[in-house]
């Protein structure tokens, strides 16, 4: 066989579809027309990222399969792939008990101090740092759980559910949804156990985000809506981690909402969004995660580009406070905010622009931009203008974009 990013994205469809499934049938398992999967397969117009979202979960693969980023299998890195068999042996062994021979496990002090650092690590990008630092927390957190009492089994479970939901979003964003499932399984029980609703909610915000790259985008907003009402705080009263938690929430519907092309209830919810943060007044970060002004006003910039309101979208990018993004602001979320610049950029015509943003990103993040759907999905827009362009910037970041 060819290279796989030497092919085009229909070559890779029709190859991944295989001759056990007709386009007929494709269609249906992905819920879309097969007038759509015949011009996909024919590299015919473009597909939109909801409709690469669908295929991907029919095709039992990634979207960054689809697009050339990464080879069938998971062709990633030896690294990841080692860190994630590492991640996996903890997730499962420490659920079903298998941490015989750790006799003298480390302090809570410690292991929430290692949980903290898997989440750095994780914002960051470095998987081997996040595999190591989880699964010592999941390994040695379990041991101890299992024969703590009062306030600290409290504060222990909180640290090992927090510890799973990070293995679970690190699993997610390799396309590895089992290893994310059961991570929040394990969360979750141990949130339940505990009695802490705010983690309960932000752990909901992971499975909505779990189900929307599984392109099951009813689940995706169910589970998101659901959650934030159980949560809902008095904008007047409410705690800042139930306005943090709830403000999260109404951002995973909005997410979801827009890859479904819903733009009403996308609006809806981030006018709740954007009012949890008003509330706050600034960006705060519990248990890994972050939001407030500026975490809404760059996810709102995405919710737009995937509404195709890129005016709108632009207009926001535009704003003062996005103009000098805060240094609390991780490396992921900085990068995908960026993305979202640049596929708007490229949808106004800011092709120069669009190809800075995009070099930006790869030489910030190379790793984490082989994983994400949308540097195959501007490059593509971009060989438009400039094929050539194109591949100087591939061989720059080192991440194939076109064929």
């Amino acid at each position: 066989m060819s290279n796989w990013a030497d092919l085009t994205n229909g070559k890779r469809i029709k190859c991944l579809r295989g001759s056990d499934l007709t386009q007929q049938g494709l269609a249906e398992a992905a819920g879309l027309s097969l007038a759509l999967v015949q011009k996909a397969e024919q590299d015919r117009g473009e597909l939109s990222i909801g409709s690469l979202l669908k295929l991907a979960h029919a095709l039992n693969t990634d979207v960054s399969v689809i697009l050339g980023q990464q080879a069938p299998r998971r062709g990633m890195a030896q690294g990841d792939r080692a860190a994630l068999r590492q991640l996996s042996d903890a997730v499962h062994g420490s659920a079903l008990g298998e941490w015989d021979g750790i006799d003298e496990p480390s302090s809570t002090d410690e292991l929430s101090e290692a949980r903290d650092r898997a989440w750095d690590a994780y914002w960051a990008s470095d998987t081997a740092a996040l595999s190591a630092y989880a699964s010592k927390v999941l390994m040695e957190g379990q041991a101890r759980y299992a024969g703590s009492t009062g306030a600290e089994r409290e504060r222990l479970g909180a640290v090992l559910a927090s510890t799973y939901r990070v293995a679970a979003s690190c699993s997610n964003g390799f396309g590895r949804r089992d290893l994310a499932l059961s991570a929040l399984t394990s969360a979750k029980w141990l949130a339940n156990d505990v009695g802490d609703p705010v983690l309960t909610a932000l752990l909901e915000s992971t499975l909505s985000w779990v189900h929307l790259r599984g392109a099951k985008l009813p689940r995706a907003v169910a589970v998101a809506e659901r959650a934030a009402l159980a949560i809902e705080p008095s904008f007047s009263s409410g705690s800042r981690p139930q306005l943090l938690a709830y403000g999260r929430l109404m951002i995973s519907a909005a997410v979801a909402a827009s890859r479904r092309e819903d733009e009403s209830a996308a609006d809806d919810y981030l006018s709740q969004a954007h009012a949890a943060a008003a509330r706050l007044g600034r960006d705060e970060k519990l248990y890994g995660t972050s939001f407030g002004p500026t975490a809404v006003k760059a996810e709102a910039v995405g919710i737009h580009v995937a509404l195709k309101n890129y005016g709108r979208a632009l207009k926001l990018a535009g704003h003062p406070d996005m103009k000098k993004l805060p240094q609390t602001m991780s490396k992921v979320a900085r990068n995908r905010y960026k993305l979202d610049v640049a596929l708007a950029q490229c949808a106004a015509g800011l092709h120069d622009k669009a190809a800075d943003t995009l070099i930006e990103v790869g030489l910030d993040a190379p790793e984490w931009v082989r994983h994400q759907a949308l540097p195959g999905v501007i490059g593509k827009r971009l060989a438009k203008v400039s094929t050539a362009r194109v591949r100087h910037i591939s061989e720059l970041i080192g991440v194939p974009l076109i064929a």
